[in-house]
């Protein structure tokens, strides 16, 4: 039977909930209990290839994947006595051409940040520790030496393991069959051996995620699609071999990855036509160890091609097909960390790189549930990036798409275009018509940059300056001198009123309301322990109404913060307005120009000063006007109803045309707002505090108390293990760099990027870095690795446009 109370609940017994029982038990939680419907590994872990490698351009998985590395290697064995059959054979992964190799000089860039050992080599080198391989065409090869493979039930069984020893109960061959909420806020977890009630409920249910998180209301966007790999008869040429040979992956003609398996080889296939998604009703509950029967026909191509590229195995059979499923969220990334709206259900699912990516992503969940916070940016990995706009549509479309991308180039600012548009702003027909290149935020469709000058308006990808840098200058030039409009509809947008809305906020943010109505505040949302869940804007529009925006990714973790927050005695009214309203900004100095010809209201400094808000009537239509600026220019957000938007633009444009008005995008108020030095969603993360961050000025330490702030004090006391320091990088015209990059002191590692972009006011290459604070006085000189090379640079002090920031106050 299974006991009536515990802490936590985690409902899947494959590598993920394994690894979760296993951190959170090394965290120092106790009465764990894990349940599995049957035996452990036994849904998509067992049929796992199980190689890892450091080949990756994510900081974040990268901090992953080197723990996991050295977890098979060295500690899992010694510390449970199971073995893992840890093979450290190390890995190559091939360029056929520029793109490519581009790809693997960005890579060296960022395992330079993590200390990882890996080089570009030449093909002279790949055929020393590779003679089988045919190298005809490849140009170059990243060698990690110290990847590997590993056995993946016997991994999760050493979880497990340790698991159990640090006091954590597993429970084999018991189903859950409904969670559900106690008025209390406990979980009662169903099961077919009795009811647990406990503070805590994770979803790692793999394949099965979406059918447990329907028992409490959630839609989990994940969708089981499924891959081969084949086994060959034993190589009579691997007989031979001392040592084992590299993994190859080879992403251009396999679409995978060979390697030795004993003396056999095995080919992995993500075929790059006709992707297979699975029980899309469920999953069959009485499924256990299933496999599905090979089809040959749906990889064959790339079957063929591996057959090329490794003659030896051409001529021997196949003595095994596997054909699992393994569960894809719409973006690839897994889903780690809360359900969206719902206190103390977690999710630890939708991982399809299960044993490279597991046991790290599951020790920060453990860290996140333990102390409030995850030490490593969790942006890309929490379930709380999907909101309604992600329909089961939508979710199979994106999963098939990812499928098809697994093994291609991953380039900066690459645009999944399937199952789009589902989120259009008002605007977004007016601004397709006129050459907008669109990215998705959050399901919006947000302009990212005008095609003009002969341009089409289509996606150019490189890890180079694309086709689209000059086409920034001229919207850069446009705001700069004369004025530029965009839609930032994509905004997340919460109003909190009722009587107690201000005391409400209050006791919840770091810095002071804004004093009275129509006055503007920037502040920070803290998790208990001081770290930043999300940056906001509050706009008081009355005595007990509030409005607040944010990044189009946080608004539900915003909503979330508010929602679990309030307490049952206060009167207070949390609306999501995101959908419901648009908004544009104008910003440049003809700027009150043009806002003057379409409304009465009056907009001198006197009348309308900086950071101030009121209600107008724009063409017409009653907006509320924001004077503010993330360009640092003289500007106005103007915020309202989404059907009155098209009005509103089409006003402004007209109004504007005799001063040069210019549409412009994301990427461009990019380009400026690093210009002003100021942070945005890269530098101001769940893994550091205000004082790390450089953002005190919007902290009052005075007030009686905020959440986080004991944290705070104690972060601003102490010595710090990072700051946040601005620089300028020397550019050389041809790459600029894209986020993660190590920064060096005199050749040794100190830190790494979290935003570079090129200013085109100023003509600089700008970065924001997190560095030791002894490398962060202003004219400190530095070194960043931008692909694969350093690059000086030197901390600056201020801000390189308008430092004294009298233009937004003009």
């Amino acid at each position: 039977m299974v006991p009536e109370h515990a802490r936590v609940v985690i409902v899947g017994g494959g590598i993920m909930g394994c690894g979760l029982a296993y951190h959170l038990a090394h965290e120092g939680w106790s009465n764990i209990v894990l349940l599995e419907k049957a035996e452990l590994t036994s849904g998509s872990t067992w049929h796992a290839a199980g190689q890892i490698t450091h080949s990756t351009s994510s900081f974040a998985l990268g901090k992953c994947v080197g723990y996991n590395i050295d977890l098979y290697s060295r500690v899992l064995e010694a510390e449970t006595g199971q073995s893992v059959t840890w093979h450290g054979c190390g890995s190559f992964r091939l360029a056929y051409n520029d793109d490519e190799l581009d790809w693997l000089h960005h890579t060296i860039s960022v395992g330079k940040a993590l200390g990882f050992p890996m080089e570009i080599v030449s093909p002279e080198r790949i055929r020393k520790l590779h003679p089988f391989y045919n190298l005809e065409g490849v140009q170059a090869a990243l060698h990690t030496p110290d990847d590997g493979h590993v056995d993946p039930a016997g991994a999760a069984f050493a979880l497990a393991q340790g698991a159990r020893q640090l006091g954590a109960k597993i429970v084999r061959k018991c189903r859950a069959t409904d969670i559900r909420q106690e008025p209390n806020g406990e979980w009662r977890v169903v099961t077919e051996q009795g009811e647990i009630v406990c503070e805590h409920v994770v979803n790692a249910g793999g394949t099965y995620a979406r059918q447990v998180g329907e028992w409490s209301g959630l839609d989990i966007p994940a969708t089981s699609m499924t891959h081969h790999y084949f086994i060959t008869d034993t190589v009579p040429e691997f007989l031979e071999l001392e040592t084992e040979l590299p993994v190859v992956r080879d992403d251009r003609l396999v679409s995978g990855y060979v390697r030795m398996e004993q003396k056999s080889g095995l080919i992995g296939i993500y075929e790059k036509a006709n992707p297979n998604a699975v029980w899309l009703d469920g999953c069959p509950w009485e499924a256990e160890n299933e496999l599905f029967d090979p089809d040959y026909d749906r990889v064959m191509p790339w079957l063929e091609n591996a057959m090329d590229r490794m003659p030896i195995l051409s001529e021997l059979g196949i003595k095994r097909e596997v054909h699992g499923a393994i569960s894809h969220p719409p973006d690839g990334n897994p889903l780690i960390g809360p359900a969206p709206g719902l206190k103390n259900y977690w999710l630890n699912c939708g991982c399809q790189i299960g044993i490279g990516w597991g046991p790290g992503l599951t020790r920060e969940l453990a860290r996140w549930m333990v102390h409030g916070s995850a030490d490593i940016s969790m942006r890309d990995f929490d379930p709380r990036r999907y909101g309604e706009f992600a329909s089961r549509d939508y979710q199979v479309t994106k999963a098939r798409e990812d499928y098809l991308l697994r093994h291609e180039v991953p380039f900066p600012h690459f645009n999944r275009l399937d199952a789009r548009p589902v989120r259009p702003s008002a605007l977004y027909e007016t601004l397709k018509a006129k050459g907008a290149v669109f990215e998705e935020v959050y399901g919006w469709e947000r302009p990212r940059w005008f095609a003009r000058g002969g341009l089409e308006a289509r996606d150019y990808y490189s890890f180079r300056r694309a086709p689209w840098h000059d086409v920034l200058a001229e919207e850069v030039k446009a705001v700069r001198e004369r004025a530029g409009i965009m839609d930032i509809s994509a905004f997340a947008k919460v109003e909190v009123c009722g009587p107690d809305a201000a005391a409400f906020i209050d006791r919840l943010i770091p810095n002071r309301l804004p004093s009275g109505p129509g006055r503007i505040a920037l502040t920070h949302l803290l998790n208990e322990n001081g770290r930043i869940d999300v940056e906001a804007t509050i706009v008081r529009m009355a005595d007990d109404r509030f409005y607040f925006t944010c990044a189009a990714f946080f608004e539900q973790r915003m909503l979330d913060y508010f929602n679990l927050r309030r307490r049952g005695d206060e009167t207070v009214t949390i609306t999501n307005l995101s959908s419901d309203w648009g908004a544009v900004t104008l910003n440049g100095p003809r700027s009150r120009d043009i806002l003057g010809a379409c409304t009465d209201a009056k907009l001198d400094n006197e009348s309308f000063p900086w950071l101030r808000a009121r209600e107008i009537a724009v063409a017409g239509k009653q907006m509320w006007a924001f004077r503010m600026s993330y360009a640092g220019e003289l500007g106005w957000e103007i915020h309202g109803p989404r059907d009155n938007l098209p009005a509103v633009y089409d006003a402004l444009w007209a109004a504007g045309e005799p001063h040069g008005i210019a549409d412009y995008g994301s990427f461009s108020m990019n380009a400026m707002r690093m210009e002003k030095m100021f942070k945005g969603a890269g530098e101001l993360t769940n893994e550091v505090t205000l004082p790390e961050a450089g953002v005190m000025r919007f902290v009052k330490l005075d007030k009686p108390d905020f959440a986080g702030k004991a944290a705070t004090e104690a972060s601003a006391a102490k010595p710090l293990p990072w700051v946040c320091a601005y620089l300028e990088i020397e550019a050389d015209g041809v790459s600029d760099g894209h986020g993660g990059e190590a920064v060096l002191a005199d050749g040794v590692h100190i830190g790494l990027t979290s935003s570079v972009a090129y200013g085109h006011g100023v003509q600089k290459l700008l970065a924001f870095a997190y560095v030791k604070p002894e490398h962060a006085a202003p004219g400190s000189e530095l070194e960043v690795m931008i692909m694969g090379e350093p690059r000086p640079a030197v901390v600056l002090g201020e801000p390189v446009y308008d430092a004294a920031n009298t233009r937004p106050r003009s």
